[in-house]
């Protein structure tokens, strides 16, 4: 099921909120489990089973840990290691691995193996990261396991953020699992309200219209590209993807609030970064958190003796961020890009930016960043080598795009400068002080009671307008569905 569906907003959500206000406290966790679970069986009923059982297994796990001595508690949490990544290991990659196995064997004149392809079960990526941090939280001692196993299952199945984030830690929202009486007040369920129309918003009005330009332009065949359309095509996609992930942030911490629940914030204005090593304190903040957690820091992290160590670690944090990103070679080619400029902004990239200034490190920044996203969304690895040099081509400035659908001038098109020009104000507008530092008031949940009001009046307008939009396309998928 998709927050920007039809069935979603005019039937679950309303259904959901109403049986889940009027449910007395101490119940509305098993009222929130049974939605959440209604809510991905919807769209995965068969993998519901492998979900929740997996769950299961973890419950026990984590009390043997928590009750043994050193020796069982490794045992313990290696078993959960195994299953866990096991399964995302089995169902999210065993096709690439089988298929690029297949590839080595018939170069070399062999029958590659017969295989049917597994299907992915949603949000495998984000549930498997949220299960591993509970296990490994408890193996080192900083929480106790949870006594009810409805509330392990509600914590990992938690609908909000259950298919694509923000990756939320046990520790983080152990609490509210228990009591969340402090957060269930008007005020945060207004203020739910608004973030929640803010992301569905971004989705429908910009990342959707972004969509279709991108699509368009990296559908072109590379003999074909021009320099001015590649340029649009990939800047297209950086605003799609940024809009359409963070929207679904957005959507997730609404509804978050409207439960009483308080998740961690997922993006900070990322296309105003300085370097990629403030890029990735930006995008997908708990991604990056987690990783660093419980990937960077375990392989020795910045207290390792040798530079090259030091550079090393980063350079396997960032691949394996690549590949959890997606099964091809371009998700793992655009992780060693983030990888090998993150080095480099430790050789000697910091320095620079810092000598040149402000603007110049921003826009550097942000080319390198479109330079990665046209690896990140192209179909193959050649491809993404074809559009780059294509990029960079400046004998070919032909501003006409061709299509199968026919023949358009995109720098002419006012549906897509407008788009452009609102995509543009909202991701480098926090480059100007004042409004990075007073933009908790729109995203927060303090303020006056008139404020409030405010915010709940243009939440109305906005969710009428996207009501419409959704309704005359349909549903229209989140990028992060994929993985």
């Amino acid at each position: 099921m998709v927050f920007s569906s039809t069935i979603f907003l005019v039937y679950f959500l309303p259904f959901f909120l109403i049986t889940y206000w009027l449910t007395p406290q101490k119940f509305r966790n098993i009222t929130a489990l049974f939605w959440s679970i209604l809510f991905y069986a919807w769209g995965a009923p068969k993998f519901i089973f492998v979900l929740f059982g997996s769950i299961v297994i973890d419950f026990f796990i984590a009390k043997k840990i928590h009750e043994s001595d050193s020796f069982l508690r490794k045992r313990y949490l290696l078993m959960s290691m195994v299953l866990n990544v096991g399964l995302l290991l089995y169902f999210k990659y065993a096709n690439f691995f089988v298929e690029n196995a297949n590839v080595l064997l018939e170069s070399l004149g062999m029958t590659g193996a017969h295989w049917t392809k597994l299907a992915l079960p949603i949000g495998i990526s984000f549930f498997t990261f949220q299960k591993i941090s509970y296990i490994v939280d408890v193996f080192r001692g900083k929480n106790e396991p949870l006594k009810k196993l409805s509330d392990l299952a509600l914590y990992i199945i938690l609908f909000p953020q259950l298919i694509a984030g923000p990756i939320v830690r046990y520790s983080e929202i152990k609490d509210q699992l228990q009591n969340r009486i402090a957060n269930e007040n008007i005020d945060n369920r207004l203020n739910g309200l608004f973030r929640f129309s803010i992301g569905l918003a971004k989705k429908m009005l910009i990342a959707n219209q972004m969509s279709e330009l991108a699509d368009n332009i990296f559908s072109i065949p590379a003999e074909s590209l021009t320099m001015a359309q590649a340029w649009l095509g990939s800047l297209a996609y950086a605003f799609q993807i940024y809009f359409d992930f963070s929207g679904y942030s957005d959507m997730a911490i609404g509804l978050g609030l409207m439960m009483g629940f308080r998740f961690p914030e997922n993006f900070n204005a990322p296309y105003i970064s300085q370097s990629i090593s403030e890029f990735w304190r930006r995008w997908h903040i708990t991604l990056s958190n987690w990783m660093r957690d419980y990937l960077y820091i375990p392989l020795g992290g910045n207290r390792v003796k040798s530079k090259i160590r030091l550079y090393f670690n980063l350079w396997v944090v960032f691949l394996i961020s690549g590949f959890w990103h997606g099964a091809a070679w371009t998700f793992i080619a655009w992780g060693v890009f983030h990888g090998v400029f993150l080095i480099l902004d430790r050789l000697f990239l910091l320095r620079f930016y810092r000598m040149i200034g402000k603007p110049l490190s921003i826009i550097i920044t942000f080319i390198i960043t479109l330079v990665g996203w046209v690896i990140f969304r192209a179909e193959t690895f050649p491809q993404a080598l074809s559009y780059i040099a294509t990029m960079f081509d400046f004998g070919n400035m032909d501003l006409t795009i061709s299509t199968t659908q026919g023949t358009y001038d995109w720098f002419i098109e006012q549906r897509f400068l407008t788009i452009f020009g609102v995509a543009s104000f909202f991701s480098f507008l926090p480059t100007i002080k004042f409004f990075e530092k007073n933009m908790n008031p729109f995203f927060g949940t303090q303020g006056e009671k008139d404020f409030i009001f405010l915010k709940s009046i243009l939440a109305i307008v906005l969710l009428y307008i996207c009501m419409t939009e959704v309704i005359s396309t349909g549903v229209n998928p989140f990028i992060y569905y994929r993985f």
